[in-house]
Order: C-alpha cells, then sequence, then structure tokens
C-alpha cells in the first residue's frame, strides 16, 4: 500500500512548525556572539561559549531519534510530543536569555535554548517521511526548507526592524540592548504558536498504519539484527577511538593549543569507550538496550548515508565558521569596530541580522524555485554539488567588496547554498532509509552536522589566535575552501536512478 498523497495544504501543516523552530535557532545564531560581548566576553572566548550548542546536539539528536522511532501515545502520536515539550522549554530559554546577568548564565541559558530545539527538530525530519510517500520526499523537504528560509528572515531581521522602530539599540552601561531583549520575547511566542499549529493540525499514522505501508522488509525494526552484528565486532576499533582522542590531548598539551580542544580529545575517547560498552551489551544479549542500538546503528549506517556524511561535515563547518565570526568580521572590517559597547559595533551586528534574513529569504525561494528546476534538469547530486560552488563563491566574495551594503550580494550565493544544505541530502536520504529507523537514522546523520561545529569552536579560535589574530574576515576563506571541499565530496554520491 502507498501513504495518501498530500495536498499543498497537508504539506504546510506538517512543516509550519519548523517555522517556529527557525524563529529560534535564527535569533541563537544571529545575536549570541552578540550577547557574549555585551555582556563582556571577547572574541577569542566565543567559540569556548559556543560549544555548549552542537555538544547539546551531538548528544540530543540520536537518543530522541531512537526514542521517537519507539513512541507511540495514541492520540498524541510518535514524534508531536516531541515538537511540543521541547517548543516549550525553547520558549523559556527565549524568555529568560535577555535577561543574562553574566556570561555563566547565558552559556547555560544557550545550553538550555539549544537542547530544547534540537528535542523540537529532530522528530521533524523524521515526520516528513513518516507523513509522506516516496515521491513527495523532494517536495516535502523543499517546503521545510522554505518554512526554515522563513522562520529565519523573521528571526533574523528582529532587532533590525525594532531599532527602526526607535527601540533602544544600546544599553547604557553596557548588556544586552533592548531591540534583543525584545526579539527574543516575540520569538518565543511566534516559536510556541507554529509547533501547536502542526500539533494540532495533523494526525501521525499509528504503528499498525504504518506497517501496512512498508513496501520490503528492510523497513522493519530490526533490533536482534543490529545487536548482532554489533556482537560479531572486535574491540579494535573501539581501541583506536579512545588512542585518537589520548593522541589528541597530547597535541594539545605539546603544541599549546587553545584548552577548548581537550573537549575534542574526550569526545573521542568516549565514542571508544561508547563502543566496548555497546559491544559488551549486545554480546550479553541485550536487544533492547538504547546504547547498543545507537551505537550498532551508527556503524551499520547506508552507504549513501556514509558518502553524504563526508558533504555534511564540510558544509557544516563553513556554515558555524559563519554564525560565530559574521558579526566581529562586519563590525571591524565594514563598520570600522571591534569595540562592542560602540554604536558603531551594534550597528554593525544590526546589519548582520539583515544579511542573514536575505540569505535565509535567498533560501526560502530557491527552495520552492530553483532546486527542483535543477534536480529535474541534472538530478539532485549535481543540484548539490553546483549550490555548495554558490556558496564558496559568496563567502569568498567578502575579500572583494569593500561596502557593507555589497554583502548582500554574497547573501545570494549563500542563500542558494543554505537551501540546499537543508534540503537536498535529506530529500536522497528518506527514501534510501528503512522507516521503522527514520528517527534514529536522522538523528544519526546529525552528528555529521555537530562533529564540524565542535571542531571549529575548538580548533578555529587557535588557527585564528596562532595565525591571524584579531583578523576575524580570514575565517570567511575558511568557510569558503571547506565549501568547495563538501562540493568535491558530493562527486561521490551516487543517486539511485541518477547518471554519475
Amino acid at each position: 500500500m502507498e501513504k495518501p498523497r498530500q495536498s499543498l495544504w497537508g504539506l504546510w501543516n506538517i512543516s509550519f512548525g519548523f517555522f517556529g523552530i527557525q524563529i529560534g535557532f535564527a535569533l541563537q545564531n544571529a545575536n549570541m556572539s552578540r550577547v557574549f560581548q555585551s555582556l563582556g566576553s571577547s572574541i577569542d572566548d566565543l567559540p569556548a561559549l559556543w560549544i555548549a550548542a552542537p555538544l547539546t546536539g551531538l548528544l540530543v539528536q540520536p537518543i530522541i531519534g531512537h526514542m521517537s522511532d519507539r513512541t507511540w501515545l495514541g492520540r498524541f502520536g510518535r514524534r508531536r510530543p516531541y515538537f511540543l515539550g521541547g517548543a516549550i522549554l525553547a520558549t523559556i530559554a527565549l524568555v529568560a536569555m535577555p535577561q543574562a546577568g553574566g556570561l555563566i548564565y547565558a552559556a547555560l541559558l544557550l545550553w538550555m535554548l539549544d537542547a530544547s530545539l534540537n528535542v523540537s527538530m529532530e522528530p521533524f525530519r523524521a515526520f516528513v517521511g513518516d507523513m509522506l510517500r516516496k515521491d513527495q520526499h523532494t517536495a516535502g523537504y523543499a517546503v521545510q526548507t522554505a518554512f526554515i528560509g522563513a522562520g529565519a528572515v523573521v528571526g533574523s531581521i528582529f532587532p533590525y526592524v525594532l531599532d527602526h522602530l526607535g527601540v533602544s539599540n544600546t544599553a547604557i552601561g553596557g548588556g544586552v540592548p533592548d531591540t534583543v531583549r525584545f526579539s527574543f520575547w516575540a520569538g518565543g511566542a511566534a516559536l510556541l504558536v507554529a509547533v501547536l499549529w502542526t500539533v494540532l493540525t495533523t494526525q501521525e499514522y499509528a504503528p499498525d498504519e504504518l506497517a501496512r505501508f512498508t513496501s520490503h522488509e528492510g523497513d522493519a525494526l530490526d533490533e536482534a539484527h543490529t545487536t548482532g552484528a554489533l556482537a560479531a565486532r572486535g574491540f579494535g576499533g573501539a581501541f583506536a577511538w579512545i588512542a585518537a582522542g589520548v593522541a589528541v590531548a597530547l597535541i594539545v598539551e605539546r603544541w599549546g593549543l587553545e584548552k577548548e580542544v581537550y573537549l575534542l580529545a574526550g569526545l573521542l575517547a568516549a565514542y571508544g569507550l561508547a563502543t566496548i560498552a555497546a559491544i559488551l551489551l549486545a554480546r550479553a544479549g541485550r536487544e533492547t538496550s538504547m546504547l547498543a542500538s545507537i551505537v550498532g546503528d551508527f556503524s551499520g549506517m547506508p552507504p549513501v548515508m556514509k558518502r553524504l556524511a563526508v558533504v555534511q561535515f564540510f558544509s557544516w563547518s563553513a556554515l558555524f565558521i559563519m554564525w560565530i565570526n559574521t558579526t566581529p568580521v562586519v563590525a571591524q572590517n565594514f563598520f570600522g569596530s571591534a569595540d562592542p559597547a560602540s554604536a558603531a559595533y551594534q550597528d554593525g551586528g544590526n546589519w548582520v541580522g539583515v544579511l542573514f534574513a536575505v540569505y535565509n529569504g535567498v533560501a526560502s525561494i530557491a527552495a520552492m524555485t530553483l532546486l527542483p528546476l535543477l534536480s529535474r534538469r541534472i538530478g539532485k547530486a549535481k543540484t548539490h554539488m553546483a549550490c555548495l560552488l554558490a556558496g564558496a563563491a559568496g563567502y569568498a566574495s567578502f575579500f572583494v567588496f569593500n561596502s557593507a551594503d555589497m554583502l548582500l550580494v554574497s547573501e545570494i550565493g549563500i542563500g542558494v547554498a543554505w537551501a540546499s544544505i537543508l534540503a537536498m541530502p535529506y530529500a536522497i536520504l528518506a527514501s534510501s532509509l528503512p522507516q521503522a529507523k527514520l528517527g534514529i537514522y536522522m538523528g544519526l546523520f546529525n552528528v555529521f552536522v555537530v562533529i564540524p561545529q565542535l571542531l571549529v569552536a575548538t580548533v578555529m579560535g587557535s588557527i585564528m589566535k596562532h595565525f591571524f589574530p584579531d583578523q576575524p574576515i580570514w575565517t570567511m576563506a575558511f568557510a569558503a575552501g571547506t565549501l568547495v571541499i563538501a562540493a568535491a565530496a558530493m562527486a561521490g554520491v551516487k543517486v539511485p536512478g541518477e547518471d554519475g
């Protein structure tokens, strides 16, 4: 049996909640560096303060994916309880964030905000696969990307609009200005309302209904197969991960790198230890163990997912470089001030909100027009490759333009890349993954979104401090380079039904 075909209105309802979630992410991405610096952080400390966000996603998304695959709460559904719970917590964090009295408080609220947004966001990726037939996956993720872009426009431009409406853009004696404060409060309300819309207007398929839609045996949730394959593994790979963590720690100690790089060492070693524990649980016959299931599914990813993981790794490295560094780059190089207490710096921060709104607006339009057109003409893989190269050109143009207004042109290329990053990998994956494991695989795919962010947050600070001190614009060169690498890696991704 095929799932019923969804109308455009059905596609709207399924993804509208992502509009609110992305308002929250946009407010976070465009303003947290500004909040941290307004509370007294130096530019060298920004990567360390941002670490909480990707680390939270790394831990939360696979767990939520695993749990949502196994959840059924009757009329409340499978994925919707996670949407709503995460939205409520994220709203609380957005309301509290502008009241932060110090850096530690703000960093803790960033952790809470990112954790909550991840709890809401991860099931939405699987929700599209749950609700749509395979021939609608591309359309479903395109609509979701359009809402992501629209939500990001709203979230990014809030402070700029409020400033032009006469709201104070500086805080007497320092601190978070009213433009940012009111934006976070309005964003929290919008997030909750949007998620409630999806929760109240959609009805999920019950487990027995999904079973009737299953088209082949691979769609079944087979824990015995997963844990059996894990039990047959040796411990060599696990010890290699631990050794890699120890090696990174020794390099940090020997070369005097930033202390945040120790986090990378700890994560490598922790995964090695988790793998040992998971193998032992699998050998003991613990088929219901969450740890054994997650590690087993991670090691048994389908080939197309492994290849796309490399592309995601480099794509999201560029994005995280942009989110951390655009505000100091624009303020220093285009508004002439690196002092967060100055009016020029705050004007630069508002302009970054406009730039982020532009690239997200471009992404929203490109998702519904350019991506479907290119996909039909040249295929999904080549479309994604071309869009990534457009993003690389956008980052490189920061070195060509000398006017803040001209950066609007840069954001067009970045927006095209952003649209493709949000839509094409998921459209390729959704039709290739077993239905019963969409949640866990979408959560595990997020690992390759988070790991590069952790590397940027830990390693980039060391690179910039040692080679480009007080010159944040060079981060844009790194962003351009990583997107070129991502485009090259995409050449190795073979989509079924498309020519190489």
